[in-house]
């Protein structure tokens, strides 16, 4: 059965559409209209004679037929791009727009600057930045990147180590004004903590190879990294937080560090992508940029 240019193109938006889930999400992804995205896939199951997808107004599944013809739409579309990203690369300068998602506060603190650095650097790559403490899925919602402080929450996914960032425990100054500074591990237990929602419940200390786990409970919790230190420096309690984030506050006299001689685990940074992406030049040279960057960047952090 001979190919059509036309049939090429429908099979692609069926690529998208199964990717995204949804038609009108798929439209959003290729910049078309819903209405062409509907046109294209009732047009191929016409030229197949074959249902694709079983739809409803809630849901939209595959058919055993629709399964086995997404897998090779899918292989035709990351041909495609692989052969996009083989011509950027024998471009000289690194072109094109890079959108990436980030956590709310690493992404205010450190990635921020550090792009506004790199789009100095390379003035034709367009920088897309999406800050959300939201696991975002980088396929379904068209990311090229997303940093996160877990490698890979999908086997169809690719990470690069970027950095581990130290961590501290603290507390506001003021808070020590009223309630004695914690000189051991079973001090900690007649504290109360800001508690972090994405980490566990449970802060974990070393020294001289012994490990301690600490509970910790309070009256504030939050999923969100920057209220977490607001909290601690309003005087609400104990927190571990990151010491990019605690520095600048322990030198202006608003927090102080305790029990300096533990160490609290470091805050892994990774950069996660979707499967083929590492051949794109852009953002290997942006991948490349911010393991600089934050390398230089943490060895001024230094409590």
């Amino acid at each position: 059965m001979k190919v059509s240019f036309e049939q090429l193109k429908s099979m692609v938006v069926f690529a998208h559409i199964v990717q995204q889930g949804s038609l009108t999400k798929a439209a959003q992804q290729l910049g078309l209209s819903r209405a062409v995205v509907s046109y294209h896939l009732k047009k191929l199951e016409q030229q197949l004679k074959l249902t694709l997808l079983n739809r409803s107004t809630r849901t939209m599944t595959l058919t055993e037929a629709g399964m086995a013809y997404y897998e090779r739409c899918q292989a035709i579309t990351e041909h495609a791009e692989a052969a996009n990203l083989h011509l950027e690369n024998l471009k000289s300068e690194p072109v094109g727009v890079i959108k990436l998602s980030c956590p709310v506060n690493v992404g205010l603190q450190l990635v921020v600057p550090a792009l506004a650095q790199f789009k100095r650097l390379y003035p034709k790559i367009d920088i897309d930045l999406q800050l959300s403490d939201d696991v975002v899925d980088i396929i379904k919602e068209g990311y090229d990147l997303a940093i996160r402080g877990v490698a890979l929450e999908s086997s169809n996914l690719q990470a690069t180590k970027l950095a581990s960032m130290a961590t501290c425990l603290c507390g506001s100054v003021d808070y020590f004004t009223k309630y004695p500074i914690p000189k051991s591990i079973a001090d900690l237990a007649e504290h109360t903590w800001v508690v972090y929602q994405p980490s566990s419940a449970v802060v974990t200390l070393e020294k001289e190879k012994r490990r301690f786990e600490v509970a910790v409970s309070g009256g504030i919790s939050t999923n969100n990294a920057a209220a977490r230190t607001a909290f601690v420096e309003a005087g609400h309690g104990l927190a571990k937080i990151p010491v990019y984030d605690a520095l600048p506050r322990i030198k202006a006299g608003l927090l102080r560090t305790i029990l300096d001689d533990y160490k609290t685990a470091d805050i892994e940074l990774y950069g996660v992508f979707p499967p083929g992406a590492a051949g794109s030049k852009k953002l290997r040279v942006l991948l490349d940029y911010l393991k600089d960057y934050f390398t230089n960047q943490v060895a001024t952090m230094t409590i």
